[in-house]
C-alpha cells in the first residue's frame, strides 16, 4: 500500500487514463464527428453561462416537439408553460440542410462544505455534436443563428425580477449567488400615478428616448446609463414611481441594500453581475452610509472605546460597519466600471436632497433630478379615477380650495378614498378626505398659532430682559455719577483746607 501511494504521488497519471487518453487519439482518426460542451456556469465566479441560456431557451422552441424528457416552467403570463429538454435527453435539429444533434447532461457532486447534512449540486451542459466536414458551418453561421434566436425567444418568455443583493458572507461556494430575486409583478404605471400630467409625460418621453439611444451613446462615446434622483417628503410615491419606470421600459429592478456592503470591492462585484434592460435602486440613500465624504471628529473618550474594541474579540453580535467610500459610489455610478453591460438605469431616493453631498447629485451623475411633491389637484383626479372610477362629482370644487391651502400626501389621499366596505360611496369617501384637509389645516393653524406665541413670549423675555439691563445701565452710571461727584467734593475740601493752612502760616 504505501508503494502503490508513493507510486501515485510521483507518478499522478494512472495507466487507465493513459490508455483512455490513447484510445481516443485513435478514435479520433476514425470518428468523423465533433463535440461542442457548453457548461451552464463558467468563469472564475462560476457565473451563469448567456450561451447556456440562449442554447436553453432556443431548444425549447424548436426541439421540444421531438423530446421524449421534458421538464417545464412558467412563461411569461404565468398560465402556459415553457418546456425544455430534461437531462440526458437527445434532439436532432436541422439548419441550411445539414443536421445537427444536441444532448443534456446532469452530472452530481457533494458540495465540499461541511455539514450533518452533505447537499448535492447538480452541473448541467449542452453538447453539440457534428459532423467534422461541417466545421466551418458551425462557426460560421449555425451558433451564431441559434444565439441569435435564443436570445429573442429568452426575452418574449422572460419573467420581470426584482432583485435583492445577498450578504457576502453567503458568496462562497460553487454557484454562489450575489443576487437573490423573486418575480417583478408590482402594478404600478404612469397612468395610474399621482402626478402632474405634464410632468408624466415628461419623464415618459425621457424614458422612450434613453432606451432607443444607444447609436447615440456610442457616437458621443459615454456608458449607455442614466441617473435619476427622485427627492420629497414621504408618501409622494417615489417607490411607485420607480415601479412604473420598470413597466414602462420592461427592466428588471436591483434593490441595492447598501448597509450589508462592507466594502468598495464587494460593491463592484454586485455592479458587475447586474444585467443589462435594468434598474438599480438605492432608497434612502441619505440614511443608508454616511456618504458626506467627511470624517465625523471623535472625542477623545470615543477613541479609547474604540481603541479597546480593536483589542477584544467582535461579539456574537456585533456586525463589521460598512466601509463603503464616497469615491467608490461614485465610481460605480459613473467611473471606469459603470461602462461594464449597457442600458442601465441608476436611480437614487432620499427625503432630503439638501443632505447629500453634491458631488453625488450633480448634473452628469444624477442627469434628472424629479420632485415628488404633495398632492396637487390634477394629481387627486387620477386617484378618484383609480379609487373609486368617477371623473367629477359636486364635491371636488370644496377639495381644490382645500389643497390650495393644506399640503397632503397622495398616501394620505389614497387613504382617504378607499373603498373599505360596501355600504361606503364615492361621496362618503370624498367627505372623509375633505375631513381630513379640514383637520390638518386646523393643525396647520394650531402650530403657526403656537409658533407665533413663542415668538412673542421669547420678544417680551428679551424685551423684559433688555429692560432690566438697561435699568441696571443706568443704576450703575448714577452709582458712578455720585461716586465721582464725591470725589470732586472731596478734592474741594482738601484744597479749602490746604489753603487755610498757608493763610495761618503767613
Amino acid at each position: 500500500m504505501f508503494l502503490l501511494a508513493l507510486i501515485r504521488q510521483y507518478f499522478p497519471f494512472s495507466p487507465e487514463t493513459i490508455l483512455i487518453k490513447y484510445i481516443h487519439k485513435l478514435t479520433s482518426f476514425t470518428y468523423p464527428y465533433v463535440q461542442i460542451k457548453f457548461p451552464e456556469y463558467t468563469g472564475e465566479r462560476m457565473k451563469r453561462s448567456e450561451a447556456y441560456a440562449a442554447i436553453e431557451a432556443y431548444l425549447s422552441a424548436s426541439c421540444s416537439q421531438r423530446a421524449h424528457k421534458l421538464k417545464a416552467d412558467l412563461g411569461n403570463d404565468s398560465t402556459k408553460p415553457i418546456l425544455s429538454m430534461d437531462g440526458h435527453e437527445e434532439v436532432t435539429d436541422e439548419f441550411d440542410g445539414t443536421t445537427f444533434w444536441w444532448s443534456s447532461y446532469t452530472s452530481t457532486t457533494r458540495t465540499q462544505v461541511l455539514s450533518f447534512y452533505p447537499a448535492q449540486e447538480e452541473k448541467r451542459s449542452y453538447r453539440l455534436t457534428f459532423h467534422k466536414s461541417n466545421r466551418q458551418l458551425v462557426l460560421d453561421s449555425y451558433l451564431s443563428h441559434v444565439l441569435k434566436v435564443g436570445r429573442e425567444v429568452g426575452i418574449l418568455n422572460r419573467r420581470r425580477k426584482l432583485y435583492c443583493n445577498n450578504p457576502s458572507s453567503n458568496w462562497g461556494g460553487y454557484r454562489s449567488k450575489v443576487w437573490n430575486h423573486v418575480v417583478f409583478e408590482h402594478p404600478s404605471c404612469f397612468d395610474t400615478l399621482a402626478m402632474d400630467p405634464a410632468k408624466k409625460r415628461e419623464i415618459m418621453k425621457d424614458l422612450d428616448a434613453f432606451r432607443k439611444a444607444k447609436v447615440y451613446y456610442d457616437r458621443i462615446g459615454k456608458a449607455w446609463k442614466r441617473g435619476y434622483l427622485l427627492y420629497g417628503p414621504p408618501g409622494t410615491g417615489k417607490s411607485s414611481m420607480i415601479a412604473a419606470m420598470a413597466n414602462f421600459l420592461d427592466y428588471d429592478v436591483y434593490d441595492l441594500e447598501l448597509t450589508t456592503v462592507k466594502n468598495n470591492v464587494e460593491l463592484r462585484k454586485l455592479f458587475i453581475e447586474t444585467t443589462s434592460k435594468s434598474i438599480i435602486v438605492i432608497e434612502d440613500i441619505d440614511c443608508s452610509l454616511d456618504l458626506t465624504g467627511k470624517r465625523k471628529q471623535k472625542s477623545k473618550k470615543e477613541e479609547d472605546k474604540s481603541e479597546e474594541k480593536k483589542n477584544l474579540p467582535p461579539g456574537p453580535e456585533e456586525k463589521e460597519e460598512s466601509k463603503v467610500t464616497l469615491s467608490g459610489l461614485l465610481n460605480f455610478i459613473d467611473g471606469l466600471w459603470s461602462a461594464c453591460g449597457g442600458e442601465r438605469l441608476i436611480v437614487f431616493t432620499t427625503n432630503h436632497k439638501e443632505k447629500l453631498d453634491p458631488a453625488l447629485i450633480r448634473r452628469g451623475r444624477m442627469d434628472k433630478h424629479i420632485e415628488m411633491s404633495y398632492c396637487c389637484f390634477d394629481a387627486f383626479k387620477v386617484l378618484a379615477k383609480n379609487y373609486l372610477d368617477i371623473d367629477s362629482h359636486p364635491l371636488f370644487d370644496a377639495i381644490r380650495d382645500l389643497m390650495e391651502e393644506v399640503k397632503i400626501t397622495p398616501a394620505d389621499v389614497a387613504e382617504n378614498l378607499m373603498l373599505w366596505s360596501m355600504d361606503e360611496d364615492a361621496g362618503s369617501c370624498l367627505e372623509n378626505l375633505i375631513q381630513a384637509m379640514n383637520k390638518a389645516k386646523e393643525e396647520e393653524a394650531s402650530k403657526k398659532a403656537q409658533a407665533s406665541t413663542e415668538e412673542n413670549v421669547e420678544g417680551e423675555e428679551e424685551e423684559k430682559s433688555g429692560a432690566q439691563e438697561e435699568g441696571a445701565s443706568k443704576r450703575a452710571q448714577a452709582s458712578t455719577d455720585e461716586a465721582v461727584e464725591a470725589e470732586e467734593k472731596s478734592g474741594a475740601k482738601v484744597d479749602e483746607a490746604s489753603k487755610q493752612t498757608v493763610c495761618n502760616g503767613g
